[in-house]
């Protein structure tokens, strides 16, 4: 008579209740336990790797397709101080083509303004311009003519000649940004570099402009390769 009722009483019970009498605490720490100290498993520790190696070498890779695929340019500054340009370690540039004033003659302007919903000659933060320049005829010594800008738009174009290049820029602040801006400079050279733009300017007396070497890629993307101050090349 017990056995059948407490094994009524068994059948009653549900699943939850009947497996919290048959494991103790005791049994749900040890369980616990070995479950944490089980190794995990391979993919679970390779994944992660794999996308912080992965992180780190996206911004060689793209210089090194950019080196690979892009066409070399020549870009001027506007004139820089001598006192201001080496801030630190760093050497900050301004280019033509940065300025809204510049770009806001050239044709394709107006259109991309319409198309950001900018005011006047204000854009959207964020929004890409492409630049298309041309090729300029230099004598072959000493520093080379810089490319002169041609027009502008607000996606990349598609027929250029083989004397032009696209290059692409992010409107950030007021001005556009081509991602060419700031180099770092060894210590070594930064005394040289001033005083390279403290000649230049004592000799023609004026602030004097720097002129960039670069190389764009078929996405417009620009990788810098070296520069001139007076007639010394600095490369980066």
């Amino acid at each position: 008579m017990t056995s059948n009722s407490s094994e009524s009483k068994n059948k009653s019970l549900s699943p939850e209740a009947e497996f919290s009498n048959t494991v103790t605490f005791r049994d749900y720490l040890i369980a616990t336990e070995q479950k944490s100290n089980k190794p995990l498993p391979v993919w679970r520790l390779i994944a992660p790797l794999a996308v912080q190696t992965a992180l780190i070498m996206a911004v060689p890779a793209q210089a090194l397709y950019t080196d690979m695929t892009g066409k070399t340019v020549i870009l001027q500054t506007v004139p820089v101080n001598p006192n201001d340009v080496l801030q630190g370690n760093a050497l900050e540039l301004d280019y033509n083509i940065s300025r809204t004033a510049n770009l806001s003659r050239l044709p394709g302007w107006q259109t991309i303004v319409s198309k950001g919903r900018g005011s006047g000659r204000r854009l959207p933060e964020g929004t890409n311009i492409y630049v298309t320049l041309q090729e300029q005829v230099s004598s072959g010594r000493g520093v080379p003519t810089a490319w002169r800008p041609l027009r502008v738009s607000s996606s990349r174009p598609t027929s250029l000649r083989a004397n032009q290049v696209a290059l692409r820029g992010v409107y950030q602040d007021g001005s556009v940004n081509y991602g060419l801006e700031t180099y770092y400079i060894p210590e070594n050279q930064r005394q040289q570099i001033r005083n390279d733009l403290q000649a230049q300017r004592a000799r023609r007396g004026q602030v004097p402009p720097i002129v960039v070497k670069a190389k764009v890629d078929p996405q417009g993307n620009a990788l810098p390769i070296s520069m001139w101050v007076r007639d010394r090349n600095y490369r980066f």
